[in-house]
C-alpha cells in the first residue's frame, strides 16, 4: 500500500467523522429526531470528538451536545454523567473563539434545567473559566459566557452566591457598556437573575455601579434591551427602600413614564413592576410617582393592553392607594377606578380580577368619600357578580368579601348598603341571591334599619306606644 493510499484512509475517516458530527448537530435541532438520538447512544459516541484533532469537529461536536442538552433534564443529566463537563472546562480555557462559544453553550444548555444541573457546572470548576470569558476580545465569546452565568444565577441564592464569588459581576456590567446589542442584553438579563434573589446580592450588583449604567440604556431603542434593564432595575429596586431609593436617584423619573406607551407589551409590563416595586415602599417613593405624572401614565397603559401585561400596573395602583388618603385620592384623580373597574368586568382570568378587587379596596378604604368613588363606577354588582360565582377561585372570593371590619362600615357609611336594600329583586332571583349575600356580612338590626320604610314602621311604633302608668 503506498503512502498516499496510506494518507486517504486518514482523510476519509476525517471526512466521515466531520460529516457525522455535522448530521448529528443538524438532526438535533429538530424534536422529533431527539429520542432516536438519544437511543441510539448519540453522547458516548459524541464525547470522544470533543478532543478531536481536527477543530471544526471538536465545535461541532459541542454544538451537538449542547442542542440536544438543551432539550430535556434527561439528556442534560447524561451530559454529566457521561463525565463530559471537566474536557469542556478545559478546552474551554485553551480552545479558539469557535469552540469556546459552542462549549459555553453545553454549560448553559445543562445548567438552565434545574439547580442541581447548575451545581454540577460549579462543582467542575467552570464558573472561574467562564468568568475569564467574560474578558475575551470576542464579543460572541462573552455573550455565551454572561448568558451561561445568567441561567446558572438565576436558579437561588447559593448558585447566584457563587457567580459572584467568581468575580462576574464587575465583567457583566463592563459588557453592558459594550457597543454590541446582543452582548447589552444578555449581560443586563445575567445581572437582573443575580439581583433578584436577596438584598445583599443586588447590593453586590450596585456597589460595581451598575444602576447608572442600566439608567442610561432606558430609551435605548432595542425593545429587548429594555426589557432586560428594566427587568434589572425592578430586581434590585424590589428588595428594600434604600435599594429603591438608589434606583430612583439614578433619574429614571420620569424617562421610564415613555416605556409605558412602547409598542413592545413586554416593555410595558417591565416598566410597570419596575414602577410598583419602587411604589410599594414608602408613601415618600409614591408620592414622587405621582408627582411625575407615573399615576396617570400607568392608568393609561392598562387601557392601552390586555391580561398579565396589565398585572403590575393593577397591583402598582393599589400600592400607591394603600399608603394614605392623599394617595389613594390621587389614584381617584388620575381616572384610575373607572379603568381598574374595566379590568374586573373584561379579564377572563380570575387572578387578574382578584388584583383589580384588591387595588379597589385599597382606594375605598379610607373615608366615605373615597368609598364613594369607587361605588359610583357601579363596581360593586360586578363585584357582587364575582363573589357569588361557582367559577371564581378562592383567592378572587376573599379578595372581593369585605372581610375586614373597617371594609364593611365603609360600605354602610358610604351608603351602599342602603343602595343594595332599594333594589327591587324577584324572590328566588339570582340578584336577590346577591343581596342576601351582602346583607349576610352585617348583623340583622343594621340591615332592617337600611330596609326602605323602616323609619315609618320606627315613627308608627312610636304614635301606638302606650307608656306604662305610674
Amino acid at each position: 500500500m503506498s503512502q498516499r493510499q496510506v494518507l486517504q484512509v486518514f482523510e476519509q475517516y476525517q471526512k466521515a467523522r466531520t460529516q457525522f458530527v455535522q448530521m448529528v448537530a443538524e438532526l438535533a435541532t429538530r424534536p422529533q429526531n431527539i429520542e432516536t438520538l438519544q437511543n441510539a447512544g448519540v453522547m458516548s459516541l459524541l464525547r470522544p470528538l470533543l478532543l478531536d484533532v481536527v477543530p471544526t469537529i471538536q465545535q461541532t461536536a459541542a454544538l451537538a451536545l449542547g442542542r440536544l442538552a438543551n432539550y430535556n433534564g434527561d439528556l442534560a443529566e447524561a451530559v454529566v454523567k457521561g463525565d463530559i463537563l471537566p474536557q469542556l472546562v478545559y478546552s474551554l480555557a485553551e480552545q479558539n473563539r469557535f469552540y469556546k462559544k459552542a462549549a459555553a453553550f453545553v454549560l448553559r444548555a445543562v445548567g438552565k434545567h434545574s439547580p442541581q444541573l447548575a451545581q454540577a457546572i460549579v462543582d467542575c470548576g467552570a464558573l472561574d473559566t467562564l468568568v475569564i470569558c467574560l474578558e475575551d476580545f470576542d464579543p460572541g465569546v462573552k455573550e455565551a459566557a454572561a448568558w451561561a452565568l445568567g441561567y446558572i444565577a438565576r436558579h437561588n441564592a447559593e448558585l447566584s452566591q457563587a457567580v459572584v464569588d467568581a468575580g462576574a459581576v464587575p465583567l457583566l456590567v463592563l459588557c453592558i457598556q459594550e457597543p454590541e446589542i446582543a452582548l447589552k442584553r444578555i449581560a443586563a438579563s445575567a445581572l437582573s437573575d443575580i439581583s433578584k434573589h436577596s438584598p445583599e446580592l443586588a447590593q453586590t450588583v450596585v456597589d460595581v455601579g451598575a444602576i447608572a449604567h442600566l439608567a442610561q440604556m432606558i430609551l435605548n431603542p432595542d425593545s429587548k434591551l429594555k426589557r432586560q434593564v428594566l427587568s434589572a432595575l425592578s430586581q434590585i429596586a424590589k428588595h428594600s427602600v434604600d435599594l429603591a431609593e438608589m434606583v430612583v436617584e439614578a433619574e429614571i423619573f420620569p424617562v421610564v413614564l415613555t416605556c409605558l406607551k412602547d409598542k413592545d407589551d413586554y416593555v410595558k409590563k417591565n416598566a410597570s413592576t419596575l414602577i410598583r416595586e419602587i411604589a410599594k415602599h414608602t408613601p415618600e417613593l409614591s408620592q414622587l410617582i405621582v408627582n411625575t405624572g407615573g399615576v396617570a401614565a400607568v392608568t393609561d397603559c392598562i387601557g392601552s393592553c390586555k391580561g398579565n401585561i396589565r398585572l403590575p400596573g393593577i397591583m402598582m395602583l393599589g400600592y400607591v392607594a394603600a399608603h394614605s388618603e392623599n394617595l389613594a385620592m390621587a389614584v381617584i384623580v388620575s381616572k384610575a377606578v373607572p379603568q381598574l373597574s374595566v379590568c374586573l368586568s373584561e379579564e377572563p382570568e380570575d387572578h387578574i380580577k382578584a388584583a383589580a378587587a384588591w387595588a379597589l379596596g385599597q382606594i375605598g378604604r379610607h373615608t366615605p368619600e373615597h368609598a364613594r368613588a369607587v361605588a359610583v363606577t357601579n363596581t360593586l354588582p360586578v363585584l357582587l357578580s364575582l363573589y357569588m360565582s361557582t367559577e371564581s377561585s378562592e383567592d378572587l372570593q376573599t379578595k372581593v368579601l369585605p372581610h375586614d371590619s373597617k371594609a364593611r362600615r365603609l360600605f354602610v357609611t358610604s351608603g351602599g348598603l342602603k343602595k343594595v336594600q332599594e333594589i327591587k329583586a324577584g324572590p328566588g332571583s339570582l340578584l336577590q341571591e346577591y343581596i342576601n349575600s351582602i346583607n349576610s356580612c352585617y348583623p340583622e338590626e343594621i340591615v332592617r334599619y337600611y330596609s326602605p320604610g323602616y323609619s315609618d314602621a320606627l315613627l308608627q311604633r312610636v304614635d301606638s306606644y302606650q307608656p306604662l302608668a305610674n
